[in-house]
């Protein structure tokens, strides 16, 4: 895996151990721009790599480094993101410059980083996940167009559940209970649920609690292999 080092000046050191994964989606217009961005002193904000749409990786923040990619974020009990996280930016104008499908050669880069990342530093499925999981009140990437499927097929990602779903009878306040407890900040509990429909049901994002999501998070929930 070729890597090329284009060195940010934003980062500072960690407080906690690498645990996460978090995928973005750059969302400016073009590559070279979402660089400048991302190099920038002025900007105060970095990832640690960057995958273009052909496919080059480049390294902006070295790991051991602590990047200024999630903002104000919240995953499971963790609210220092950044400090517990590698985040890797993904070009793509995203929702406000024409968010498009993400290029084969550009997945085909993100799954053996992803892969590299995560056995290093023995990160579960359940912590590989996209800004918008994270920040649901703010962030809409890396979007329903980003192919979660290529990576949970790889075990680098949990899957969208599809076999045997029943509808639990689960309350809205009882879904949200259950949300939280996989992860999300519920504070806003319409963002919260549209954010994992983002996710998991990436064809109807409603904001709606409906029996397919109420299914698709109890699924979740069961035990199973991280």
């Amino acid at each position: 895996m070729d890597v090329t080092r284009r060195p940010s000046p934003n980062f500072d050191d960690r407080a906690l151990p690498v645990s996460i994964i978090v995928l973005h989606y750059t969302g400016m217009p073009d590559a070279e721009g979402a660089l400048d961005r991302l190099t920038s002193p002025e900007a105060k904000v970095s990832a640690h790599y960057c995958v273009k749409e052909d496919g080059e990786i480049i390294q902006l923040v070295d790991e051991e480094k602590r990047a200024w990619h999630a903002g104000k974020s919240y995953w499971r009990g963790i609210t220092d993101i950044n400090s517990a996280s590698v985040g890797i930016e993904i070009v793509n104008p995203g929702h406000e410059f024409g968010y498009r499908a993400f290029p084969d050669e550009q997945i085909a880069s993100v799954i053996p980083l992803v892969a590299d990342i995560k056995a290093r530093h023995g990160i579960t499925r359940g912590n590989v996940v996209g800004h918008s999981d994270i920040a649901p009140a703010r962030k809409e990437d890396p979007g329903e167009l980003f192919p979660w499927t290529a990576l949970s097929k790889r075990r680098l990602a949990l899957p969208s559940p599809t076999r045997d779903l029943m509808d639990p009878y689960w309350t809205d306040a009882g879904f949200l209970l259950a949300l939280e407890r996989f992860g999300y900040d519920v504070a806003d509990s319409q963002k919260a649920v549209i954010a994992f429909q983002r996710r998991f049901r990436p064809d109807l994002i409603d904001g709606i609690i409906d029996g397919e999501c109420r299914a698709k998070l109890l699924a979740l929930l069961l035990p199973r292999p991280q």
